[in-house]
């Protein structure tokens, strides 16, 4: 594995391990150990990956498993926001590596690949003595998806002779990583991340179905607001959601979520 230009140019390290339990957990003892980032941890395989909400992550070998470690951000109430700035990075670099497939982001933190899960983004926060570090935790389906699910799946493999390699959705996806975040520190902010993350977001302006605690809602997908939050025209009025799955396939359920 190699980190790209931009982000080397900005001194970002990288590990690179055969198998680790989970990169985000091996990222959670770095920092413990006072790592404070800019670092890649990136993994051929995983042994105890999970998702939101602790959910499991399979983690077959060929595709990419990987942690940011990240502490340049002025405050902790921010650190929401990379969910979303690492979804940009995502599009990014799925476009550039790929060249080809119909590529979206499912809100909170999911990618799609032909309104099927390619890979999800888990986002960690840890408070230090000196400042916030933030955990970017992301799984993407290269090689393969996993069998069995309960919602659909896809690989990058299925585009056949145009797939890209992980070697190269890695490089680009660090180089896209550091830009996005250079744009979110700029003078627009979450805003300019807020309308490039709309603009490859599933189900926008359409009817979908969100899984929360105890019921599911459904509503007209009108926008994200200055919070990140998912904003709903329902029979009832309008909902903000702040967290939630986002339902897709037609006997949707609620995805793993990385």
């Amino acid at each position: 594995m190699q980190l790209g230009l931009i982000a080397r140019a900005q001194g970002v390290r990288l590990l690179d391990l055969a198998e680790i339990d989970s990169t985000n957990d091996e990222a959670r003892r770095l920092i413990e150990t006072g790592e404070r980032g800019p670092l890649w941890i990136v993994a051929a395989r995983q042994t105890k990956g999970r998702g939101r909400l602790g959910r499991e992550w399979i983690s077959p070998l060929g595709n990419l498993y990987a942690s940011f470690v990240f502490s340049d951000f002025p405050e902790t109430r921010l650190a929401p926001q990379l969910g979303f700035v690492t979804g940009v990075a995502a599009m990014r670099a799925l476009r550039a590596s790929a060249g080809q497939g119909n590529f979206k982001l499912k809100w909170p933190n999911d990618m799609l690949f032909d309104n099927a899960k390619l890979g999800g983004i888990l986002l960690e926060g840890l408070g230090t003595s000196t400042a916030p570090v933030a955990i970017i935790g992301i799984g993407v389906n290269i090689a393969q998806a996993p069998a069995d699910l309960p919602y659909p799946a896809r690989a990058l493999s299925e585009l056949g002779a145009g797939a890209p390699s992980i070697e190269s959705v890695f490089t680009h996806f660090t180089d896209a990583l550091s830009a996005a975040l250079d744009l979110w520190r700029g003078g627009e902010g979450f805003a300019a991340i807020r309308e490039e993350w709309l603009s490859s977001a599933h189900g926008l302006g359409e009817t979908i179905r969100v899984a929360l605690t105890g019921e599911t809602v459904e509503g007209v997908f009108e926008t994200i607001d200055a919070s990140g939050r998912l904003v709903l025209e329902t029979d009832q009025g309008r909902r903000v959601l702040e967290a939630g799955d986002v339902l897709v396939g037609p006997r949707s359920v609620a995805g793993a979520g990385a």
